[in-house]
């Protein structure tokens, strides 16, 4: 799966401070993350084209109206400062607005193996939680977020255990991804 869009995390007129070449060689730089697959991403901007952080870009295939290029993915250590404050923000953004995915995610969660199954990789969530959310969802699929609270009784914030998960994976040091396209 390509990304199609990502979100503007952080952008650098000038290219990274800690970028020892001449003025005239630097070039902007933009931090971002994709809207479906959420990784980090590092783009080139077209000439006299100033970001926005929160702002929504194209980057798929064809003509591209702001970003020149794509140079790769980047790890949450060589995010600027900007960038990781708004990671957080924005991450609760996406999963507020595709609630519904996620909330699919809960319904649909089956075992890794004999001894792990996907949901116990959420924070705050283990066996008995586990259990309980299963036994729930064959009573009766779960609607949202709130849905899942008030029937899973004692259940850590299911939206917050979503956005800890995906800040683990962004990482890149989880055995197994479930929001997150895992680096090849």
């Amino acid at each position: 799966m390509r990304e199609e869009y990502a979100i503007i995390l952080d952008f650098l007129p000038h290219g990274y401070p800690m970028d020892r070449r001449p003025m005239h060689l630097k070039t902007a730089i933009a931090q971002a993350i994709g809207k479906k697959t959420l990784v980090l991403l590092e783009l080139v901007p077209k000439k006299d084209c100033f970001l926005q952080p929160h702002e929504d870009v194209y980057i798929g295939e064809g003509k591209r109206d702001k970003v020149h290029h794509i140079v790769g993915r980047i790890t949450p250590t060589k995010l600027t400062e900007t960038a990781r404050t708004e990671l957080n923000y924005i991450i609760e953004e996406i999963v507020n607005k595709e609630e519904a995915k996620f909330v699919e995610f809960f319904n649909k969660a089956g075992p890794i193996n004999t001894r792990i199954h996907q949901l116990e990789l959420l924070p705050g969530i283990g066996k008995k939680h586990m259990l309980t959310i299963l036994q729930a969802r064959e009573e009766k699929l779960f609607e949202n977020f709130a849905d899942i609270k008030k029937r899973v009784s004692l259940l850590p914030d299911p939206e917050k255990a979503v956005i800890k998960r995906i800040l683990l994976e962004l990482e890149g040091n989880e055995k197994h991804y479930l929001f997150v396209k895992a680096q090849q």
